[in-house]
């Protein structure tokens, strides 16, 4: 059963101004530890990280959640690659999301559909 879908797309550039600016508070404040540790091993970093901003944009929508945050949500890969994503603190109970995020060297878009565990 679906209970909702989201779609979000960034701009790269916004999002590495916003880190030029704001550094490490910025990065903080919306990835996780394992998020950022993740990125680190990535080739387009910016890219990289746009695309999770993006796809926790698109969850934030599909989930109509309000006191949903930014770290509620964590974006890795599976062993095949896969963007798979974790609801953490309880907050995504009995929810499978499916996500697929894809960029190119200015943007970044996402896509989720959420689902009621079977």
């Amino acid at each position: 059963m679906i209970i909702g879908t989201g779609v979000d797309i960034t701009e790269v550039r916004r999002l590495r101004q916003a880190v030029e600016k704001w550094g490490d508070s910025f990065l903080n404040r919306i990835f996780t530890k394992d998020e950022l540790e993740n990125a680190k091993t990535r080739g387009s970093l910016y890219q990289h990280l746009a695309g999770r901003f993006a796809a926790k944009e698109a969850i934030f929508k599909a989930m109509g959640d309000k006191d949903l945050n930014w770290k509620d949500v964590q974006i890795l890969n599976d062993t095949q690659g896969k963007p798979c994503c974790v609801i953490l603190n309880n907050r995504g109970k009995n929810l499978d999301v499916h996500i697929s995020i894809s960029h190119v060297k200015t943007y970044a878009v996402a896509s989720t559909i959420i689902t009621k565990k079977e």
